[in-house]
């Protein structure tokens, strides 16, 4: 088992930039891909942006350019910068680790609890 800890939401103002961070609480397995998701009120939990242990990343459309997806494996923490945050970007954005123990082997999957984040004015 793997628990994720999230910190660094919080309130920020259109324009505004926020740096969210996630610590795993062991050592994830060389095969994983470690992401953040958000889910609005009264939406469904959507990708925002992840990173493979290769260290190649993808994004969501809507964050590309805006929101960098960054990670220090030996700490285990993944980390999101968001920059010009939006409105639309308000969400409880989730942390989630998937990894597995070689390359046949099946994945397994953590999400943290969540942190808010809100642009508004």
């Amino acid at each position: 088992q793997v628990q994720l800890v999230e910190s660094g939401g919080g309130l920020v103002q259109p324009g505004g930039s926020l740096r969210l961070s996630c610590a795993a609480s062991r050592s994830i397995f060389s095969i994983n891909v470690m992401g953040w998701y958000r889910q609005a009120p009264g939406g469904t939990r959507e990708l925002v942006a992840t990173v493979t242990s290769g260290g190649s990343t993808n994004y969501a459309d809507s964050v590309q350019g805006r929101f960098t997806i960054f990670r220090d494996s030996p700490k285990n923490t993944v980390g999101l910068q968001m920059d010009s945050l939006k409105p639309q970007d308000t969400a409880v954005y989730y942390c989630n680790v998937r990894e597995r123990a070689h390359i046949l082997g099946p994945w397994q999957e953590y999400w943290g609890q969540g942190t808010q984040v809100t642009v508004s004015s």
